[in-house]
């Protein structure tokens, strides 16, 4: 997906029905009544030949207690805050309401690309809406049916230099990832530059530091911070030569799993920090010392890992712990039964008030870096190989040998190998974990995610189904003897 667009607009203007229009499916209920929608709901939206996140919101509602409308009210705010682009729509045969000048100041102050779009638009009795809706002070308004598909072409038009920019950024910031290498390839690991630099991500909890962490790290007070959970909105990148190497660290939104109200009003802000995992390269889980390795720091370690990110866990908060070894024993013991995919990668100790352990961080950075790039000959790879068999053959299931012959590293960034192996699909997940703990092991490859393929090595009989063109001894000899048959 290469943007995001929040609908957004006063109650019953026709969000959910262009909602279900843009993602093709009757995802969200429509109704004439108006306050049906409560939640943010998300679909992958397309038109044409553009594809997007589209978010249908809550209507925009003049309260701002803790009452229900308040809290449909804020969470609609997030959206805007969240989106790249925010579609307002408002009723061509209401006209213009107070509400809707009141939602347009906020919307010019929350997101810089706003589309102004006035609904329910077919007949002459629209026209005077249109006219009045440039006092909003949005730009020209788009004529729209949500309910009969008008003014898609002209919505398209609008949102085509918004995807082009947004697929040049990324393409620009994407990490190079599963590199294809072969033995021949002399290339040396990427080495970050001022134009490329080291991409890492700053993930975790709300309140377990990461602003402040990032703050130390470059030496001033650039990312709000605060007591607060949940001052992070929106991963934010800032550029650092730390330790001598370009690096860009990207802060993002506190990620947390509570109420029901609470997790849908941060929906947008932890899948900002999932989009911002899958352009670094490496990933620093940050945990709070006091509550260390809660589901939701589990949930964004193991993303990392499956998106094949290098993964470093950082301790934040470590200058108030009393009994630092008994804790850190602790911490070490969980991490090998909680996160077994991401065995022996880098534990770090820190404080972001202080500043403690950054060196040690930094170096856990570039360790895992190179480690994600590691590279291992052909040779070396068959001949550990054999010695892996020996040690703990393949099983027979159903009586039938599985056959290992060869193997190669065919990618990095991160390691992936091929073996090729007789009966792939008999191979059971256990043995392809043996073999994948011994590379960890035997190649000093800690922590890193490990892909490994099986594939059919195919018969190698160059005879198998082949009839002889030479008659045998045998059919020789009772050809010139027929009495011996």
């Amino acid at each position: 997906m290469s943007f995001t667009l929040a609908i957004v607009g006063r109650p019953n203007v026709g969000k959910s029905t262009l909602f279900n229009r843009l993602v093709g499916k009757k995802l969200a209920l429509v109704d004439d009544q108006p306050g049906v929608t409560r939640d943010l709901r998300e679909g992958e939206g397309r038109i044409a030949d553009l594809r997007f996140t589209v978010i249908d919101s809550a209507g925009l509602e003049e309260a701002t207690d803790e009452s229900l409308q308040g809290r449909m009210r804020r969470l609609t705010e997030r959206a805007v805050e969240m989106a790249d682009v925010c579609l307002f729509m408002i009723d061509a045969r209401a006209g213009v309401l107070p509400a809707d000048m009141v939602f347009a100041e906020i919307l010019r102050k929350k997101n810089a690309n706003v589309i102004l779009a006035a609904n329910k638009g077919e007949g002459k009795a629209a026209d005077a809406t249109i006219l009045e809706a440039y006092s909003l002070g949005l730009g020209e308004p788009i004529r729209m049916s949500a309910e009969h598909g008008e003014g898609m072409g002209e919505l398209l038009d609008m949102l085509r230099p918004i995807h082009d920019s947004h697929a040049e950024r990324a393409a620009a910031m994407a990490p190079e990832v599963d590199v294809d290498v072969d033995d021949s390839d002399e290339d040396a690991p990427r080495i970050p530059t001022q134009a490329k630099p080291l991409q890492i991500a700053v993930v975790g909890r709300p309140n377990a530091g990461k602003s402040t962490l990032i703050n130390k790290i470059i030496g001033e007070e650039r990312l709000l911070t605060g007591p607060e959970a949940g001052i992070t909105r929106d991963a934010i990148s800032v550029q650092k030569d730390w330790g001598g190497v370009p690096m860009r660290i990207f802060d993002t939104a506190g990620m947390r799993k509570k109420a029901k109200v609470q997790e849908k009003i941060e929906k947008l802000s932890v899948s900002d920090g999932l989009r911002a995992v899958k352009f670094a390269e490496v990933v620093v889980v940050l945990l709070d010392v006091e509550i260390p390795f809660e589901q939701q720091d589990l949930r964004i370690a193991d993303l990392a890992e499956r998106e094949g990110r290098a993964v470093v866990v950082a301790v934040n908060k470590w200058d108030v712990e009393d009994d630092k070894q008994a804790k850190l024993k602790d911490l070490r013991e969980s991490f090998e039964r909680l996160l077994p995919q991401l065995r022996g990668a880098p534990l770090v100790t820190v404080s972001a008030k202080t500043g403690k352990g950054l060196d040690r961080l930094q170096q856990a950075i570039m360790r895992a870096h190179d480690v994600w790039n590691r590279r291992i000959t052909t040779s070396n790879l068959n001949r550990w190989l054999v010695g892996m068999l020996e040690q703990h053959p393949p099983p027979a299931p159903g009586g039938r040998r599985i056959k290992m012959r060869y193997m190669t590293q065919v990618k990095t960034r991160p390691p992936a190998f091929v073996v090729m192996t007789s009966h792939p699909d008999m191979m059971p997940e256990s043995y392809k974990r043996y073999l994948i703990n011994g590379l960890r092991l035997d190649f000093d490859m800690p922590g890193t995610p490990i892909r490994l393929y099986l594939r059919d090595q195919g018969d190698k009989n160059p005879y198998k189904d082949k009839k002889s063109s030479q008659p045998s001894r045998l059919s020789k000899h009772l050809k010139k003897n027929p009495t011996d048959r």
